[in-house]
């Protein structure tokens, strides 16, 4: 367990986000739906025994309602505070998009913030039901000012639809995987949706690629990630734990570890091998960590630039300087601060949104925000009274004609002899 690589070995871990068979049978699942509509969905839900004949696809806010009602009290309770820590942190973030309205040559232009229209928000719910997911992506869409949210889940339990009231979602969309997100994609049953996010399956992630010519989508996430950057003060069985938290998600899922010393790994591997065995998700934590592995770094700047190729879904920093290590990185999905700061804070709504990018693309990707759901349009306001009016035209003329766009020059030209 956690063998010592290489930085030269890491790229062959790596695990895709979905491979050529997933996309395969996601491109039949997208298309059945987007050509035949709500009778495909129906078909593919049902094969996949995320509904029976009678039951409801599109599940609206009256039974939403209900079923918050209808979960104990604590339950509501849980729900209603983390939902608001995220709403605390998502509003922290719009707060700082700005409107422009700059003078230029000629006149003034600037941008305006606006949300899209519809939100399609995505929350696994096979092995393990995420209520989380839905109070992360479909709060964040709300906050940001999205018109419609949808929330889609395949057999979504009374937590999930509770979940999706606190959200303050429009609908629940009883569907899972590549049919979830077609249907999304192209208007069947739910409205049609002008952006997509959430984690899911390969074959989830499969259909967000085939329908980013349609929409647009957050990320194409796949197996979680962790990577933990610890020397000898920090505690080795903390690092187990968070290490195994990561690995019980999934059997793709990668825990990681940059350490200083051997004596490090050989402490995080005998604690591991020791909570492990008294894991109840043992069975999927164990094939987790046959994923995992560690690498020792001399000084902080190579395990910086290490952490840098690796760009994790999530970094965790275990260091006596902490602190200033984080200025030493700039590739990563979201990072947690010190030992006291676990990963599982971020899972379960500290603030910061856990959906992330995995598998290296946080080198250009960011985690789920508003600003997923909020486009700036931008805008221009000549004024024919301007003195460098005149001169704008006669740019505009001389590049349309370098160009070759003789309708360009004479749309400037006609207006210069206006003046």
């Amino acid at each position: 367990m956690l063998p010592v690589v290489t930085i030269h070995d890491v790229a062959t871990k790596r695990r895709p986000a979905f491979a050529a068979a997933e996309l395969s049978a996601a491109e039949t699942i997208v298309n059945d739906v987007r050509h035949n509509g709500e009778k495909a969905l129906r078909v593919w839900c049902t094969k996949f025994g995320e509904i029976d004949d009678a039951s409801p696809l599109l599940i609206d806010q009256p039974q939403l309602l209900q079923a918050y009602h209808a979960v104990d009290a604590d339950t509501r309770q849980l729900l209603d505070r983390v939902a608001e820590r995220i709403r605390h942190f998502a509003e922290a973030q719009k707060h700082t998009l700005n409107h422009a309205n700059v003078v230029v040559q000629g006149g003034r232009a600037g941008h305006d913030w606006l949300p899209v229209n519809v939100a399609g928000c995505y929350a696994p719910g096979g092995r393990y039901p995420y209520p989380s997911t839905v109070l992360m992506t479909a709060i964040t869409a709300r906050v940001a000012g999205v018109r419609d949210v949808v929330v889609a889940t395949p057999k979504p339990s009374a937590v999930m639809l509770a979940a999706a009231h606190v959200a303050g979602a429009d609908a629940v969309l009883a569907a899972g995987g590549a049919q979830a997100v077609a249907a999304m994609a192209f208007g069947v049953v739910a409205p049609r949706a002008d952006v997509i996010c959430g984690p899911g399956n390969a074959y989830m992630t499969a259909a967000k690629y085939l329908v980013s010519a349609h929409c647009g989508i957050d990320m194409l996430a796949g197996p979680t990630d962790l990577l933990v950057v610890a020397d000898e003060t920090a505690d080795p069985a903390l690092i187990a734990a968070d290490m195994l938290a990561q690995a019980e998600h999934d059997t793709a899922a990668q825990p990681m570890l940059i350490a200083f010393s051997e004596k490090l790994v050989m402490q995080v591997r005998e604690a591991l091998t020791q909570q492990l065995n008294h894991l109840a998700t043992h069975a999927v934590a164990a094939e987790g960590m046959k994923n995992a592995f560690a690498m020792l770094a001399r000084d902080d700047d190579e395990a910086a630039a290490w952490c840098d190729v690796i760009a994790p879904e999530h970094v965790q920093i275990c260091l006596q300087h902490s602190w200033a290590f984080r200025a030493k990185i700039k590739n990563y999905g979201a990072l947690f601060c010190g030992e006291h700061s676990a990963e599982v804070l971020g899972d379960y709504g500290m603030g910061p949104n856990h959906t992330l990018p995995t598998g290296g693309v946080a080198r250009y990707a960011a985690g789920l925000s508003v600003f997923n759901f909020i486009k700036p349009r931008t805008w221009l306001l000549a004024d024919d009274q301007n003195p460098g009016y005149a001169h704008l035209l006669r740019d505009s003329a001389h590049l349309a004609r370098l160009e070759g766009l003789a309708g360009h020059e004479a749309a400037a030209a006609q207006r210069l002899k206006k003046l």
